[in-house]
């Protein structure tokens, strides 16, 4: 059975993990439409396919690719490069481009014999209707206006978005058998008891039509002076404003307002534009940069924190003027909304003859007196999760008239939950149970990934624009859509934001997983045993999965713990016969026939006559089976260096085997041997070569510092005489490969490299190395366990070398290298062999085991001269 702390340690990865984490732009639509996605395949030149992602979502791609106000762009990972992608813009490609009505979805559920009424044709009771189509409903759509689209048909300028585009769209809705009555009031024409009455249920999605002025003033409502709605609405639907003059005002700093001043200079008459707010700077302006900026282009005039303070009007009641007052502050010390005025500080506006308020706008309501509740504020009164009147269980509200959307997507998002609300109430379940409300909010990713900007470049590609003499008095589509070049240009600059740098990285969780929170919450509900045990023995056990992940998950320890209980619930003995002769090897390296133990000279003693050797060289296993000449200098270099009464050496494994295979009982006893007899000898440092031996010596030696030689020799001894300066004449540049195991110990890395220095062979660094290393494909035992694993993963490795003659300090790793191909060299070859050259490249480790083994009984018997 697991530790409870491994158990914990898996629950930790899944509820932390981002490796299923949905992206800032995909999370802050309120829509959810894959963004990453289309834009990945708009970057692969497959516009055909983005469409279809987009339709996904959205029926109205062409509408939302010119007038979203886009919410995914302010949460894009790019806004700390301060250039967030062009996501409209793209979405707009896509859809220009490659949607073709032929190909939109014409699929409806079973009909299910239920009326649904929806009031206003606007996002929200479009998306509404749609949804409740598809959901085998027959629904009438009732708007009071003579066209579709609502505030997207007389709110926003034609010269953003084309009339016939928007109406071309909404059409989908009339394939799949919605109907619409237009010029249709509430209240009117019919009562909404009446409606309730004829239909089972009724979406009321009426938007903010009705426009505010500031009645606080003198002759607000003088001749000439207009809401932002009604001004909109009637330059929409008659192409001009029957009543405006030659210099209109706009007042207000939203983007209403920009839409306003533009929308007024493409009016006949109107020869100036001017715009006043109470913000006293463009930043601080709620607009849009993008909307500011259009509006200067085209010759609108600011004037910020700025209030009116008199409206002027002549004889016949026609605006003739204003008198500004400089606003001094917006906001009280409780950042509630409080100017203050200098009533001292005015200014003097006498050109201006129309003024339009763009303050702010309201839910027209009569209709719904004594039926529905409204809020304060305008909006109805309903439940915030299911949209459900708290009035009337079959009324439902969806976009402005639910009082939450400010933005076209956010009110179809409304609609598409209040639909989804329709559908559960006709069908008498609950409106709440087993549902992902998330799915029409937006909401915070949990999606945290680190970047570093200084190290790529690009910025926002911003999208061509109409020029500004083909734009006077007229209201042709201004924004040009982007070619096939600029939209996959502005495409490649996506992050394609995802964690799973854990499986970027690891070639073994990508044979058993898409992340480790799916890997590791299976495992908690299978439990490990049920699962491939092949998993827990494909881990190297090189930590760069913990190394890669933002959160520092430890992924190593649960699949050693793993191997643990596995052997455990064997006998002790590991499970996978590919590993079971590795056993007898252990047996033998912890044998006398292949160990010795050499005291120092019997100069030194405890105080007690007992002889001490205060510096015990362990060579450990892969070394002596490789350099038994090696072995021996070092312990010359080491006994002249320190005394040879100090030093000794001990040949004997850590038992480092068996803890790669699970077999915990077998380390503890194979590694107390070893330290038993360290303790027997007095002692006092450990001198490594081996980085598995430093690691599992560091943990486990209680009584003994742990120092490797490479440390040894750059504090204390430096190199041997005989080594220095003897590469000078080589013709080799070499890479240095650093083991994983010891990835966390920086000195040896420094130290080794500063023997090549001292010993004048020229190395060059490669970028995957030191503390971010990569493992050569031994660590746990997978050169064992699964022979293909390990060769993809040395393989991987091999690809990182710059040179084919690599210097390495791990017995294992110099192997598998040559195994790979390469001129693979142990640092010791360089120190006590003769100078290496290009040409003397060539296999050196064993040719079979028995070669092996013979090796490491000569560095035993050259050991045991030593006791002469």
């Amino acid at each position: 059975m697991l530790k409870e702390e491994i158990v914990q340690n898996m629950r930790h990865i899944v509820d932390s993990c981002m490796g299923e984490e949905i992206p800032a732009c995909v999370t802050t639509c309120p829509m959810h439409t894959d963004v990453k996605e289309y834009i990945r395949l708009i970057r692969e030149g497959k516009g055909g396919e983005a469409v279809k992602v987009i339709r996904e979502k959205l029926f109205l791609p062409r509408t939302l690719g010119r007038i979203c106000a886009h919410p995914c762009e302010g949460k894009c990972k790019w806004n700390e490069g301060r250039s967030p992608m062009a996501i409209r813009a793209l979405k707009r490609y896509a859809a220009d481009n490659f949607d073709r009505a032929e190909d939109w979805d014409l699929e409806i559920g079973p009909e299910n014999g239920k009326h649904v009424a929806v009031i206003g044709a606007g996002p929200s009771g479009l998306q509404a209707a749609l949804d409740l189509r598809r959901g085998g409903c027959r629904v009438t759509v009732y708007e009071k206006l003579p066209v579709r689209g609502g505030m997207m048909r007389v709110g926003i300028p034609e010269y953003r978005l084309p009339r016939d585009i928007l109406e071309s769209e909404i059409s989908y809705l009339d394939r799949l058998g919605v109907r619409f009555r237009m010029n249709f009031e509430v209240g009117r024409d019919q009562s909404l008891s009446q409606m309730m009455e004829e239909h089972d249920a009724v979406v009321v999605a009426v938007g903010k039509h009705q426009g505010r002025v500031d009645r606080s003033l003198a002759h607000w409502d003088g001749e000439g002076v207009y809401s932002a709605a009604a001004f909109q609405r009637e330059a929409a639907l008659t192409g001009g404003i029957a009543g405006v003059g030659k210099c209109v005002l706009v007042v207000g700093g939203g983007d209403v307002a920009m839409d306003c001043a533009r929308t007024a200079l493409r009016c006949g008459p109107v020869e100036k534009a001017y715009d006043i707010c109470l913000e006293n700077s463009f930043e601080a302006m709620p607009a849009s940069a993008h909307e500011i900026a259009a509006d200067l282009e085209e010759g609108v005039k600011f004037y910020l924190g700025q209030a009116i303070r008199t409206i002027h009007v002549d004889e016949n009641n026609r605006v003739c003027g204003v008198t500004l007052r400089k606003c001094l502050s917006l906001f009280d010390d409780q950042k509630r909304f409080a100017p203050v005025y200098d009533e001292n500080d005015t200014m003097e506006l006498p050109d201006v003859d129309t003024i339009v308020f763009a303050i702010g706008q309201g839910v027209e309501g009569d209709f719904a007196k004594g039926i529905l509740e409204q809020h304060p504020n305008g909006n109805f009164i309903c439940d915030h999760e299911t949209l459900q009147s708290s009035t009337h269980e079959k009324l439902f509200c969806a976009g402005e008239a639910a009082g939450e959307a400010v933005m076209v997507i956010q009110a179809m998002a409304t609609g598409r939950r209040a639909a989804e609300s329709v559908l559960r109430f006709l069908k008498g379940e609950s409106l709440t149970e087993g549902r992902d409300l998330k799915d029409t909010w937006t909401y915070e990713t949990r999606l945290d990934m680190p970047t570093d900007w200084e190290e790529i470049e690009g910025s926002r590609l911003a999208a061509r624009s109409i020029p500004l003499e083909e734009r006077r008095k007229n209201f042709r589509e201004v924004e040009l859509v982007y070619t096939k070049e600029e939209a996959e240009e502005e495409a490649a600059r996506c992050r394609q934001c995802a964690c799973r740098l854990c499986m970027k990285e690891c070639i073994m969780l990508n044979d058993f997983t898409d992340c480790p929170k799916t890997l590791f919450r299976e495992y908690l509900e299978k439990g490990h045993l049920e699962m491939d045990h092949m998993i827990a023995y494909s881990c190297n056990e090189c930590s760069q999965c913990t190394l890669k992940c933002p959160k520092s998950l430890d992924l190593r320890s649960n699949f050693q713990a793993m191997k643990i209980d596995l052997a455990e619930e064997n006998q002790g003995i590991v499970p996978l016969e590919a590993l079971k002769p590795s056993e007898a090897g252990q047996v033998k390296e912890c044998s006398e026939e292949y160990c010795t133990t050499v005291p120092g000279s019997p100069r030194s003693s405890d105080g007690l006559g007992k002889q001490k050797t205060k510096y015990v060289f362990v060579p450990g296993c892969t070394v002596p089976a490789y350099t038994p000449a090696g072995v021996e200098n070092i312990l010359c270099h080491l006994r002249d260096s320190l005394g040879e009464e100090n030093v000794g050496a001990l040949l004997q494994c850590c038992g480092k085997v068996s803890r790669f295979m699970g077999e915990e009982e077998r380390f503890e006893e194979r590694n107390r041997l070893a330290l038993d007899k360290l303790d027997e000898m007095g002692c006092e440092v450990i001198i490594t070569v081996c980085p598995s031996c430093f690691k599992i010596f560091k943990e486990t030696a209680k009584n003994q510092r742990v120092i490797s030689y490479w440390d040894l020799m750059y504090q204390l001894i430096g190199v041997p005489e005989r080594s220095r300066g003897i590469g000078r004449d080589s013709d080799v540049v070499f890479n240095f490969h650093d083991s994983c195991v010891t990835r966390d110990e920086p000195t040896h890395h420094r130290s080794v490299r500063w023997m090549m220095d001292q010993m004048g062979y020229r190395w060059e660094e490669i970028g995957r190395n030191g503390e971010d290393t990569r493992c050569c494909g031994v660590g746990g035992m997978v050169c064992t366990s699964d022979p293909a694993l390990y060769e993809r993963v040395y393989t991987r490795r091999v690809g990182d070398f710059s040179s084919r003659h690599i210097v390495t300090y791990c017995g294992s790793c110099r192997g598998t290298f040559e195994t790979a191909g390469l001129d693979s060299i142990h640092i010791l070859d360089l120190m006590f062999g003769p100078v290496h050259m290009s040409d003397q490249a060539g296999k050196r480790g064993c040719k079979d085991e028995n070669e092996m083994w013979q090796r490491r009984l000569e560095t035993r018997e050259r050991l045991n001269r030593f006791k002469k």
